[in-house]
């Protein structure tokens, strides 16, 4: 009897197959060629070219939210969490407004849930932790008021769960699809900031976290830049990558495992319990860094070291000529993989009074790369590529579609909901 490696990689090497078997009848038919193999307790799957999505997959908005000037709740300040409901129900929060919303599947505003301060569900600072559990209630993560907000879909409080508080983060709130939720945090708060290990905190009714999960120590040695200052009233630290350069990534998948990769090559890891490793590669050619986009990096980085030590110089290694394979990794709610490409970059013109750098503000960035993702199916499937409008945010994806922050020329925000649109329908999960 075949093991259950062999069968999974069975099922994958048909899908290859069958994949390459339409193309050779039909010139428009997707052609995905990929190979399988077991090393050890991996599965890896290698696509080697092609991809399922037939050429041409498009990317169109169908709603947006937000305007320039109105009403109140149709104007945002700065959106730091967006989530949506199985009906396609948006909430978001807005830290300039401190105000969580929701919005209906046209992005018609519907109410404002909860209010400023610390009494029943009320919040003081939340952060980027908004997330929706397999059972329809609504968490709000508020390190200000060190707990988590449960609402229900309707706007009602349902109580709150402890967490640490004044630890917040950009990260998201992670819900597995058997109900777990996971807020990050780290393993050791106290140690120096270049020593700090990234771990998932499990929180719930009963704020007892036996379960807390670190997060994956990879085989890699990051390259960074370090500013220390120190006054009378202590010492800060700034660490930041060297740009352009090698880094470790992850994320927690909602079918209840890490997505781990390091950069320096097209490989990411699905740490699946109980089941062997599946590893996703594929080929990739570096990208060059353009000499004017290092030059810049460059600067932009020793203004962001001297905000911390305004003597700081250059003390680590150099930028290096070409880029590393992937930017980041994102999981949608479906379990797709989203990995973000680098990109040759292009200049763009700014507006002359933004030219300058502003107080507190790093020069604005003339040098950008185009957004690209590469999109995979959680049994390794390369789906294809998606190309998404510069200043653009994905902040939540399922089956065939994505809801993003996107800025206009003004720098104002808004909500779209795009569509990926492909010669055959996909399904969504």
């Amino acid at each position: 009897m075949p093991s259950p490696s062999s069968r999974a990689l069975a099922a994958i090497t048909s899908a290859a197959v069958l994949a390459g078997c339409g193309a050779a009848s039909d010139a428009s038919a997707p052609r995905w060629v990929a190979e399988a193999d077991t090393i050890g307790d991996t599965v890896v799957v290698r696509t080697i070219a092609g991809s399922v999505w037939p050429a041409g997959v498009t990317v169109t908005p169908e709603v947006t939210i937000g305007q320039f000037e109105g009403p109140d709740e149709y104007v945002f300040g700065e959106i730091v969490s967006l989530t949506v409901a199985a009906d396609g129900s948006i909430f978001l929060y807005d830290r300039q407004a401190k105000a969580l919303r929701q919005y209906a599947p046209d992005g018609t505003y519907v109410r404002t849930i909860g209010r400023e301060g610390g009494g029943p569900g009320e919040y003081r600072r939340p952060d980027a932790g908004l997330a929706i559990t397999p059972d329809g209630r609504l968490l709000l993560r508020d390190p200000g008021n060190a707990r988590i907000n449960i609402y229900s879909l309707t706007g009602e409080s349902l109580g709150s769960w402890r967490i640490e508080g004044g630890f917040s983060t950009s990260n998201p709130l992670f819900v597995d699809a058997a109900g777990r939720v996971y807020t990050p945090g780290l393993m050791d708060r106290t140690a120096d900031v270049t020593r700090w290990r990234n771990a998932l905190i499990r929180v719930g009714p009963d704020s007892i976290t036996p379960d807390t999960l670190p997060v994956p120590e990879l085989e890699h040695e990051p390259k960074v830049l370090v500013a220390r200052h120190t006054t009378e009233r202590g010492t800060s630290t700034s660490v930041n990558s060297v740009p352009f350069t090698a880094s470790a990534h992850w994320a927690y998948s909602p079918l209840g495992y890490f997505v781990v990769g390091v950069s320096d090559r097209y490989a990411i890891s699905l740490l699946r319990t109980g089941e062997p490793v599946l590893r996703i590669e594929k080929a990739w050619t570096p990208v060059p860094v353009n000499p004017e986009e290092k030059a810049e990096a460059e600067r932009r980085s020793i203004e962001s070291m001297r905000f911390t030590d305004p003597n700081w110089r250059w003390d680590g290694p150099g930028i290096p000529d070409t880029k590393p394979a992937f930017r980041s990794i994102f999981v949608a709610a479906d379990g797709r993989i989203w990995v973000q490409l680098h990109q040759p970059a292009f200049e763009i013109e700014l507006e002359e009074e933004t030219r300058e750098p502003r107080p507190g503000r790093l020069t604005p960035q003339r040098w950008v790369e185009p957004l690209v993702y590469d999109i995979f199916e959680p049994d390794g499937r390369y789906l294809g590529a998606i190309e998404l409008p510069r200043n653009t945010s994905v902040r939540y994806a399922r089956g065939d579609h994505l809801w993003a922050i996107t800025r206009d020329e003004f720098d104002v925000q808004y909500v779209t909901r795009f569509r990926i649109q492909t010669a055959e329908p996909i399904a969504d999960r």
